[in-house]
């Protein structure tokens, strides 16, 4: 006989169902618990509310399920939404890679985070989320890092990347910004699966407008698929009054469908028939169900069909990004579905029990494994050993030297020496070059990249035709192909960042370091700010630079003079900040912040630029090469005396970036009044801040540097001066608890010539020269 192939596959794929379904059950059940464990469980001495989030795992639990117990495959990377961390942790201890009692550690310190985290939870994680809008489009950017490393150092291999989010996250503009940019079209492995449980935090959306959110896909070039109805309700549709049941639902308003689901079914009876033309043939329709059927029709939506989303699974199409619209119940299976105010509600006691129960768990001994002999824990055990990613074998990035060993002269700006250095560096130490990749919004020529864009290209997937090549006139050549070194993306400093995260976390994933460098626009940073430090906290190493800086961009005005970035040294885990005011300190902090890059011990660095031309004569750097060295060792480390008074010194000076040509003129002005002035070149806030604080025990950081900086036998009053807000250097009056007198920039800027504007805001010579006679009670 021949065996019949198509009932054999249908048999297979009912068994397939059943255990995923039974898989799907006990991932509700962690998930409630672990939230039930955290708030009414473990001992909570202060009362705080933990809190957790049972209602938005529901909603993902059965996307989750198909995803991990039959589609995903080990190379693929998977980002998922906040609120559903404890069902990531019910999934990778239902796989083996999280025991049963650090279920019983959500929220607590030292255990699982609250929102998924690579760095901080101890089971696998591929995103770091918690901040609305960035998990959603980390995968895209992790997709092109994944993409630049396999072309340039194979081993990166292949896989999907995955986001899992809810329906509100696409209210960020980050989720559009990243979906609309050109690069991101031919990136077919990246996957968006959007839980539409049509809830925000508070309340039911009025208008979900799918519709237009599938509009505006297509229109970025995504394939997208629609999973709205289930297997149930698509059979109901096919009977006399289906249409009307099909009409009914499809025009119905979110809050007056949310509203069903919480209707018993003498209300849905009286309900779901409506009162215009459906009413007749959906009571007819109803009239042939019987309660149960009825209650679990209204709720059988494509995101919690099992067959139905593996069928969209298998129907993405790898040449283009794809986005599954999963239509989906917030707080599916437990008491609180629909409820429009369930975000962060807890079920009670009660409740509890009655989820064990239909789930087939155990509230007595809610960590109880499956039945070992069962289909579902079989099916745990083969997805488990399908998963497993070998580790990673981490290559060890290049050196990178210390010093170039020449002196810049004449006239430059800090912005014109750090493309010379990224120049410099290729010729100096070619394998340390060939790990850079730089990435900018546009701004490639304006920020003095143009002679490395001319050596290393732009990176794109495929060659592509440069048709100014041969016009005379062209200076920035655009050679565009897969051994480029520069990305250069679209005018949105959120995706710029977000994929300096990704590039920065190529040493953590398929173990091949990058230095990856960004640049942009100062004034920008801020706008930039969150999604790069989250990029951070993932592990993200990268440099990120901003130039120009501060009010000495004087004609630009207004916003473009930015006041706040030279405090971000201070305030960010995990950065440190440079602003070097001279050529020769641009350099070596250059080499000092790619040093610190693709490595476990590393970690980030901004740089703060200006384009104002400055003699670098007044560096002094000196000739000697010990002196050298010392002068470079003090600059990477935070500070160095650029000028000592003879004998001991009436005031400091201390100074940073632009405005070091102020102090030393406001030295020579004091001089003059028999005022003896030391001046200070800070280059870095907060590496000097951690050096206090190292002394006073509260950091590890090491303290040498104010010893050499400040030593106590010249300690003064002290004028601080800098391009920005002055609480950045304020600080430093607790080194030896001197006074001192912080000058900075307080106001928003106005355009004017440079003169003119450091005197509005009082950060010119003859302001430095008034608050240093003021501190030494000079008449």
């Amino acid at each position: 006989m021949v065996p019949d192939t198509t009932t054999s596959a249908r048999t297979g794929r009912q068994e397939l169902l059943a255990a995923l379904g039974e898989i799907e059950r006990r991932v509700l059940w962690l998930s409630a618990a672990t939230i039930d464990h955290a708030n009414r469980v473990r001992p909570n001495p202060t009362g705080l509310k933990v809190g957790g989030h049972q209602a938005s795992c529901a909603s993902m639990v059965s996307i989750m399920t198909t995803l991990w117990f039959h589609e995903l495959t080990a190379a693929d990377r998977v980002s998922v939404k906040p609120h559903a961390s404890p069902a990531l942790h019910a999934v990778n201890h239902l796989l083996g890679e999280l025991p049963a009692e650090a279920l019983t550690t959500l929220r607590s310190f030292g255990g699982l985070q609250s929102y998924p985290s690579r760095t901080k939870d101890p089971d696998p994680v591929d995103y770091s989320t918690g901040s609305v809008g960035i998990g959603a489009t980390a995968p895209i950017w992790g997709a092109l890092a994944r993409r630049y490393v396999e072309g340039r150092f194979p081993g990166a291999g292949t896989g999907r990347q995955y986001a899992l989010l809810g329906d509100a996250e696409l209210d960020e503009g980050a989720c559009w910004e990243a979906v609309q940019d050109p690069m991101v079209a031919g990136l077919g492995e990246v996957v968006w699966i959007v839980d539409l449980n049509r809830q925000s935090l508070d309340r039911v959306v009025p208008a979900l407008a799918a519709e237009r959110l599938a509009g505006m896909f297509e229109a970025a070039g995504w394939q997208v698929l629609t999973l709205k109805y289930g297997e149930q309700l698509t059979e109901l549709f096919s009977r006399p009054g289906g249409e009307a049941l099909r009409t009914r639902l499809d025009t119905m308003g979110n809050p007056e469908y949310q509203r069903l689901l919480r209707c018993t079914p003498d209300q849905l009876r009286e309900r779901l028939p409506g009162t215009g033309s459906t009413r007749e043939p959906l009571e007819q329709l109803i009239a042939t169900l019987d309660d149960e059927a009825l209650h679990g029709a209204v709720r059988n939506l494509g995101g919690h069909d099992l067959g139905a989303l593996l069928d969209a699974y298998a129907a993405i199409d790898d040449t283009r990004p794809t986005v599954i619209l999963a239509y989906t119940v917030k707080g599916r299976g437990l008491h609180s579905e629909g409820h429009p105010q369930n975000h962060s509600s807890l079920l009670t006691g009660d409740q509890l029990a009655d989820l064990a129960a239909r789930t087939g768990a155990d509230p007595d001994d809610p960590w109880r494994p499956l039945p070992a002999d069962g289909a579902a824990a079989r099916l745990c055990a083969e997805r488990a050993e399908e998963l497993r990613r070998a580790p990673v074998e981490r290559i060890e990035p290049p050196a990178v030297p210390t010093d170039f060993g020449r002196t810049p002269g004449g006239t430059g700006t800090t912005q014109q020496a750090f493309g010379r250095s990224l120049l410099d560096l290729s010729r100096s130490a070619p394998e340390a070059a060939a790990r850079v990749v730089t990435v900018s919004p546009d701004v490639s020529s304006s920020t003095n990249l143009g002679g490395w864009l001319n050596k290393v290209g732009v990176w794109s997937p495929a060659e592509r035709v440069n048709w100014f090549a041969d016009d005379a006139e062209t200076i920035l050549h655009w050679r565009e192909n897969p051994a480029g070194q520069h990305v250069e993306l679209g005018i949105a400093e959120t995706n710029l960042v977000g994929l300096l995260g990704e590039l920065g976390a190529t040493w953590s994933r398929w173990g091949q370091p990058l230095l990856p460098i960004g640049i942009m626009y100062d004034p920008f940073v801020n706008r930039a700010l969150e999604p790069w430090q989250f990029g951070i906290y993932a592990g993200g190493q990268s440099l990120l630079v901003g130039t120009p800086s501060g009010v000495t961009l004087a004609p630009e005005g207004g916003a473009h003079q930015s006041v706040t970035t030279p405090s971000l040294g201070l305030e960010q885990p995990g950065c440190t900040t440079w602003e070097p005011a001279f050529a020769q300190d641009t350099e070596w902090c250059v080499l000092a912040a790619l040093a610190l890059l693709g490595r476990p011990d590393g970690g980030s660095a901004y740089l703060r630029l200006s384009t104002r031309p400055v003699d670098q004569s007044l560096a002094a750097v000196p000739a000697d090469p010990a002196a050298r060295e010392r002068r470079r060792r003090q600059a990477v480390a935070g500070a160095y005396g650029l000028r000592r008074a003879p004998g001991a010194p009436d005031v400091t000076l201390a100074a940073m970036g632009a405005m070091v040509p102020e102090a030393l003129a406001a030295a020579d002005r004091l001089a003059a009044l028999g005022v003896a002035a030391d001046v200070v070149c800070v280059t870095s806030p907060g590496l000097l801040f951690r050096a206090a604080q190292a002394r006073r025990g509260l950091d590890d950081a090491p303290t040498w540097v104010l010893d050499q900086a400040f030593p106590a036998g010249r300690a003064a009053p002290l004028v601080t001066l800098l391009d920005g807000h002055p609480h950045t250097l304020a600080f430093l009056g607790t080194v030896h608890n001197t006074p001192v007198t912080p000058l900075g920039v307080t106001r928003f800027g106005q355009s004017g010539a440079l003169d003119d504007v450091y005197r509005h805001h009082g950060i010119d010579t003859e302001s430095v020269v008034r608050a240093a006679l003021d501190l030494t009670h000079r008449p």
